[in-house]
């Protein structure tokens, strides 16, 4: 399914279902009364449907947890398109996550129901709603069978209504960044749920960043064959005068507000290749843009620019990050994935903030405008702007990207690579 037809049923069906669930909880706790006591916190469930990058983010919550349950007795639920970051970050068994494919609306209620029933016959205590008031998400908590439901709630706001199904009701803090927010929902599931809002604790700080990820051999050989011979085989024995940089440029953004022209892109690897006549970039990209990224590289310099969208899996692209100098990617999943490795870089935003959603490395350096109108883009709007004139990152400057870059590259080590 896509995006808009996502959206469009959790705010439609959503809606409905939270009402008759809400008075269908309301009628089972004044018949069986007992079911309002709380069980000690067992096995947790988190609830992720969408978005790897903000798995990613997500990573910190679910090591509190494991810390707190044990790795065995955590259970994360996404889409089955998802799931290949929860492998790499490693931090709950492979058979703990819990997956539907969308494909289609046929196959994702066949699916559904599937892991609902595993869910019951793992006795799931406690589920753990990471969506930013999504209806289906906490929806799916509720039919989990976790007596302890953690999400967010609007209190006394106009903010999207979820019925009465979470029973730790977290406040909305526009404040937090993500990874914050994510670790107060884990910390709510052990206080007292009448004490509300939650949480009256202070936030996680520092913020917890991902696992490092180290490649195999068998990762680095897929590398070296998607670059079929463009650079010599990587990883490089020595420093070498050309540092590689990636462009992430997602030329078909399902969300074009937040994409930074493709001709800035081809113009910000030509002023790069001016000043480091030596360096090497590689666009990177999903299957269905391979042809955009195709003709963005051939516009840059073919002889020094080549695509290899559609030709790495996500395991394949953060080998790649660990073998490169730097990133330009715009606010998106390789982002946060850049995190889990040593590559430094520039990250762009406009209609979301970096102080909800930067990157959880100190090496990347985020390019912010702050315009009057941004963020446009909100928990409370499904992110879905009715902004046509991303002036946020049209104004966004070429010099600017490639005077961030050039710090960054020469942070990295000038003109080799941080990492050999």
């Amino acid at each position: 399914m896509n995006n808009w037809l996502e959206q469009f049923m959790d705010r439609r069906l959503g809606v409905v279902l939270c009402f008759f669930l809400t008075l269908l909880e309301k009628v089972r706790l004044l018949l069986r009364p007992a079911a309002r006591v709380m069980p000690p916190v067992r096995r947790i469930l988190f609830v992720k449907p969408v978005e790897q990058g903000a798995l990613v983010l997500a990573y910190g919550a679910i090591k509190h947890a494991v810390e707190r349950v044990g790795r065995e007795n955590v259970f994360v639920f996404a889409f089955a398109k998802n799931r290949e970051i929860l492998d790499i970050l490693d931090v709950i068994p492979g058979e703990n996550v819990i997956t539907v494919q969308d494909t289609s609306l046929v196959t994702l209620a066949l699916d559904m129901v599937r892991a609902v029933v595993r869910m019951h016959r793992l006795q799931i205590d406690t589920a753990i709603d990471l969506e930013i008031f999504a209806r289906i998400s906490i929806i799916l908590c509720w039919l989990s069978g976790a007596r302890r439901r953690v999400g967010l709630h609007r209190f006394n706001s106009e903010g999207p209504y979820r019925g009465a199904l979470v029973t730790h009701r977290v406040q909305y803090n526009p404040y937090l960044h993500t990874s914050q927010a994510f670790d107060v929902f884990v910390r709510s599931a052990f206080t007292d749920h009448a004490d509300a809002p939650l949480l009256k604790e202070p936030p996680l700080l520092p913020l917890c960043p991902p696992p490092p990820f180290v490649p195999v051999p068998g990762d680095i050989a897929a590398v070296n064959e998607a670059l079929n011979g463009f650079l010599p085989p990587l990883p490089r024995a020595s420093r070498t005068p050309w540092p590689i940089v990636l462009f992430n440029p997602k030329c078909l953004d399902e969300l074009p507000a937040r994409k930074w022209a493709d001709p800035c892109f081809i113009d910000l690897g030509r002023e790069l290749l001016r000043s480091h006549p030596d360096a090497r970039i590689l666009i990177t990209g999903l299957p269905f843009e391979a042809q955009a990224c195709k003709v963005m590289a051939r516009d840059i310099d073919p002889a020094r620019c080549v695509s290899l969208a559609g030709h790495l899996s996500l395991r394949g692209l953060i080998t790649l990050m660990t073998l490169s100098d730097a990133l330009v990617s715009s606010d998106s999943g390789p982002a946060h994935f850049a995190a889990m490795t040593g590559i430094t870089g520039v990250v762009l935003f406009g209609p979301e903030t970096p102080q909800l959603y930067s990157p959880l490395s100190d090496r990347l350096r985020t390019v912010y405008l702050g315009l009057a109108c941004s963020p446009c883009f909100s928990p409370m709007n499904y992110r879905l702007s009715p902004c046509t004139n991303n002036l946020c990152l049209q104004h966004i400057t070429v010099e600017q990207v490639h005077r961030e870059l050039c710090a960054a590259l020469e942070e990295a080590g000038a003109t080799g690579s941080g990492h050999g």
